[in-house]
């Protein structure tokens, strides 16, 4: 039997070889950039997903102003609804009861949103963060432009009502804080 000799391999050098080494290195996913600019180290890290693309470094004080939040929405419900005429004098230094059925729909809506709150106390999720955030500030927006308006029909403006507007104000800038907060892009260390 004639042997037949097999041709010698060339051996190719992706090492010097550029075009080579570029493509070895995108089939492995090595320094490639995601839809977030995220810089993979490998195919595996994109398969298994980047795990420091989804921890965030929450601001000071974040899962306290949610704690505290959720208590003050869940407190002031129940007042609204076991007591909503001593809750309507507590603002607005008057008798409401005319106003007792509004004011236990308000504690019912409340007490959808503070069950919002307790909730998103147990989320890492910065997106779901960042809605109730911005939830929270608009409803105590909408809460402040009402009582302005209804102090300026009365014409009178009780201690009660005045620390509710001024309190809403510090709730509204401490909530933008936060949401603007975790809006911001993490720093690359």
């Amino acid at each position: 039997m004639i042997a037949k000799h097999q041709p010698p391999l060339m051996k190719k050098h992706s090492q010097t070889d550029l075009v080579s080494r570029l493509k070895s290195r995108k089939v492995l996913g090595v320094g490639g950039e995601d839809d977030d600019g995220e810089i993979h180290r490998s195919k595996i890290s994109q398969v298994l997903g980047n795990e420091m693309k989804f921890t965030m470094k929450e601001p000071l004080g974040l899962r306290l102003w949610q704690l505290v939040s959720a208590v003050m929405f869940s407190v002031v419900a129940m007042m609204a609804l076991t007591f909503p005429d001593q809750l309507y004098d507590l603002v607005f230094d008057k008798g409401g009861s005319e106003s007792k059925i509004s004011v236990r729909l308000y504690g019912g809506a409340l007490l959808s949103i503070s069950l919002i709150m307790w909730n998103v106390l147990y989320t890492a999720e910065k997106m779901v963060i960042r809605w109730t955030l911005l939830c929270e500030a608009c409803y105590f927006t909408v809460q402040f432009i009402v009582t302005s308006i209804t102090l300026l029909e009365v014409g009178v403006l009780p201690w009660g009502a005045s620390l509710l507007l001024f309190s809403r104000g510090l709730f509204i800038i401490i909530s933008v804080y936060y949401y603007y907060q975790l809006g911001l892009k993490a720093k690359k260390v």
